[in-house]
């Protein structure tokens, strides 16, 4: 939602959802939300043009009959099983950015868990400047506020919890999604994920740190621009079929809020021994890119930080970021 105030078209759908099947008579409606009839009305008119089925009949009301493919509060919130996050969830049909807006509104005092979601990403970002495509409606693009109390130097684990859990419920929804070091999630070695983690901090603790996950759900290959054509994917071209976005959502945020807490009440190797069997970097010949330098050797591990180690001739390069690009499959 645009705010944190439900708007009348929320509500209205809030009643009609809470009915299920009985019809819900527009002077009820009209009652609850102190509108006339012809206001009651025109926001149904508004929410038919958004796609909900309502079904109207006289002297008996309205009643919905088919909810769209949408990653509002009122699609996804049935639907979680988290404690913290979604619970707030912010809703908005276009953003810029939605770890813009996530830092806008911590600095603000967002709390905790609190989802900011968008129908339509213009200019996302990803590591290093480079631009996020998010065509409307097909994709998930979110960004979740974290308050975890945590030395700074912790930050960086998170991207790698939120790799295992993107990984994990990419593959319950039936693909086989693997993990490159240090932020993107692939199927068969094509993208179909990227994580963004940033943050604000002093010297000694977290303020708040903004996660941003953007996931190729529905994206039609053929959407893609020509520079990635060839080196993405989306989850129902790989599996043939299209994705529940609301679905995916919830169960997103419950796998992501499974290993936060398990981060937190254990530490980092939990985590670290899920991401290795998930990677697809590891044991490969990989030429890794930073604006310091370049590097190729073979990826053998991550270690407690998280951070790539690479065999480099005889020696064990730490690499804290770059882009990772795989030179060969090594045979075994």
């Amino acid at each position: 939602m645009d705010d944190a105030e439900l708007s009348n078209e929320e509500m209205i759908l809030a009643f009609l959802a809470e009915g299920g099947d009985d019809y819900v008579s527009g002077a009820a409606l009209s009652d609850k939300l102190g509108l006339s009839r012809t206001a009651v009305w025109k926001h149904v008119e508004q929410l038919r043009k958004m796609g909900y089925r309502i079904e109207a009949q006289s002297a008996r009301g309205y009643r919905l009959q088919e909810v769209p493919d949408r990653l509002t509060a009122l699609e996804v919130g049935p639907l979680l099983a988290t404690r913290d996050l979604g619970r707030t969830l912010h809703h908005y049909e276009s953003l810029e950015s939605t770890n813009a807006k996530a830092f806008e509104l911590a600095h603000e005092g967002g709390s905790h868990g609190e989802v900011i979601v968008t129908e339509h990403q213009t200019k996302g970002k990803g590591r290093r400047g480079r631009t996020w495509v998010s065509p409307p409606g097909k994709a998930l693009t979110m960004s979740v506020i974290l308050r975890p109390e945590i030395a700074p130097s912790r930050a960086p684990e998170l991207t790698l919890v939120a790799a295992v859990a993107l990984a994990e419920t990419l593959r319950d929804s039936g693909v086989e999604a693997t993990i490159k070091w240090p932020n993107d999630v692939q199927i068969g070695g094509l993208k179909v994920a990227g994580i963004l983690t940033e943050l604000s901090a002093d010297v000694e603790r977290v303020h708040f740190i903004v996660l941003g996950v953007g996931v190729n759900l529905n994206v039609d290959v053929a959407e893609f621009p020509p520079e990635i054509a060839e080196i993405a994917t989306s989850v129902s071209a790989a599996r043939k079929s299209p994705v529940h976005r609301a679905l995916f959502a919830a169960a997103l945020l419950a796998k992501l809020e499974q290993w936060l807490d398990t981060w937190t009440e254990e530490g980092f190797e939990p985590v670290r021994s899920a991401w290795r069997a998930l990677a697809s970097t590891l044991g490969q010949e990989v030429l890794v890119r930073s604006e310091q330098r370049e590097l190729r050797g073979v990826a053998e591990d991550i270690d407690s930080t998280g951070a790539l180690l690479l065999r480099v001739g005889e020696r064990i390069e730490r690499v804290l970021s770059g882009d990772v690009e795989q030179v060969r499959t090594r045979k075994s």
